[in-house]
């Protein structure tokens, strides 16, 4: 079994519903930043951080991404019907895609500025002393997001539950956990408490900005963002 992760589960299945009416007729994923669909976005993140092993899954509109995916054949389908697992769930069904040992997983729906999240994770990546590495990033330079944040970082960057910095949707993860829990639909919530019990769960602060594009109005603040920083 590999240690270091070369497969990456990228989220695309939900239904979006913080972005209607934009998503009333198209997936989240396939909405335009700054001229580009998010998950052409995250695509690029991660054919430059040369990741091996593709995997996107789906479940609302799920046809439509399947077909803007036709040209990346290399590209793995794992759609979830009749019912959406939600990310543990999902990353589970997937597992036979990724294969063994830790994988990477990445939300669709934000924008970056800085150094390559999946790079930096993968440097940064020790899995004697870490069952998961999250991407975490300070308040101040979070764009568009609401709430107080997701985890206090030690020194050492093991993390603790508490209002500081904001999970960035980026992480690397042991799998081998999912198959202890009994849900079919759950949260990576309920693994990360686990590893949080065990002192397996860590965290990397990211070096630049990072845009939460959960609602209509994250589109504007990530196009100036992103602008601002090719300035």
């Amino acid at each position: 079994m590999r240690n270091m992760p070369d497969a990456v589960m990228l989220f695309a299945a939900g239904f979006g519903t913080r972005m209607r009416p934009l998503t009333d007729t198209r997936p989240k994923p396939l909405i335009e930043v700054a001229g580009r669909p998010l998950l052409n976005q995250a695509l690029e993140l991660v054919d430059a951080a040369g990741i091996g092993r593709i995997v996107v899954n789906t479940h609302y509109l799920g046809n439509q991404i399947a077909e803007h995916l036709a040209s990346r054949p290399e590209i793995s389908i794992s759609h979830e019907a009749p019912e959406i697992l939600e990310t543990g769930g999902g990353l589970r069904q997937a597992l036979p895609l990724l294969g063994p040992g830790p994988v990477f997983t990445l939300n669709t729906d934000y924008a970056w500025t800085g150094v390559n999240p999946l790079a930096a994770l993968r440097s940064a990546w020790d899995p004697d002393r870490m069952d998961a590495l999250l991407m975490l990033v300070a308040p101040e330079n979070a764009r568009a997001h609401l709430g107080a944040g997701d985890f206090l970082i030690g020194a050492d960057g093991a993390l603790k539950r508490g209002p500081g910095a904001i999970y960035c949707g980026v992480q690397i993860l042991k799998t081998d956990g999912l198959k202890e829990i009994g849900e079919n639909m759950f949260s990576l919530n309920l693994l990360w408490d686990r590893m949080l019990a065990d002192g397996r769960l860590f965290g990397l602060l990211h070096d630049g900005l990072w845009c939460d594009i959960g609602r209509p109005e994250g589109i504007a603040t990530a196009e100036q963002m992103l602008a601002d920083a090719d300035a």
